[in-house]
């Protein structure tokens, strides 16, 4: 057990207001763990939190969910399933539930896509993007996230100026969790190198020009030379869907 997982291991109060721990455990841990392995990272956050801990997958690749699945098999891994995914993404979705030892939960927005149009007119994602990522990803996620103290997103720092700091563990202080980033120190040539090794399901689109990939009327192929994730609400001043904001 590392020297963070000593501190931390333990010392989680059981009530229900655990805020200033769950804070102080990740300061330390970030210390701790920067610049260690993503498997060290990913077994400090399960044997820490056990089945309180998730992995959140957008399911581009299966990347994240494989490293954790190797140090935590059994893993919970939560999809939020907007309804407007490419058949792609879905396809890797199901090939990591059938394929790999973790347990994938589809987590649904409250109302249908037919449902929002109702309600808020059609095409919501062309009117008013940030109500539309609310309603079918920040809402569902903090549905699914209510029973855990900690989850673990795929974000990595070159993947634009926004990411570029971001640490391999810090305290979500919006939804009082850890959160944990076991492959923020990574290059792209480590994720293809890994994807390689291992042969991990990897969404067809990027052989297809997409070099981000999200719900697909926000999502467009990238010109050479674009950042990566220009190819997201291209029409629109906005980078991100709120899931990490």
């Amino acid at each position: 057990m590392s020297p963070v997982n000593a501190v931390g291991l333990g010392l989680l109060s059981p009530a229900r207001d655990r805020s200033a721990e769950l804070r102080s455990l990740a300061e330390d841990a970030a210390v701790a763990l920067e610049g260690a392995p993503a498997e060290e990272i990913a077994r400090w956050a399960a044997e820490t939190f056990g089945d309180r801990f998730c992995v959140t997958s957008s399911m581009a690749d299966a990347v994240l969910a494989h490293v954790v699945s190797r140090v935590a098999p059994g893993v919970d891994v939560i999809f939020l399933d907007t309804g407007l995914h490419f058949p792609e993404t879905l396809k890797v979705r199901d090939t990591v539930a059938a394929t790999m030892p973790v347990n994938v939960r589809s987590i649904r927005p409250r109302l249908t896509v037919g449902q929002q149009d109702g309600e808020y007119g059609p095409r919501l994602f062309n009117k008013s993007p940030d109500d539309c990522c609310f309603l079918r990803k920040v809402e569902p996620l903090e549905r699914a996230l209510a029973d855990y103290d900690a989850w673990a997103a795929g974000l990595r720092r070159d993947e634009s100026p926004t990411r570029a700091n971001t640490p391999v563990v810090a305290f979500d202080a919006k939804r009082g969790k850890v959160k944990v980033n076991p492959i923020a120190a990574w290059s792209q040539a480590d994720v293809e190198a890994y994807i390689s090794r291992w042969n991990v399901p990897v969404n067809e689109l990027f052989k297809k020009g997409f070099t981000s990939i999200g719900c697909w009327p926000c999502t467009r192929r990238t010109k050479a030379g674009e950042d990566p994730r220009a190819g997201r609400w291209a029409m629109f001043e906005k980078t991100e869907c709120g899931l990490h904001t």
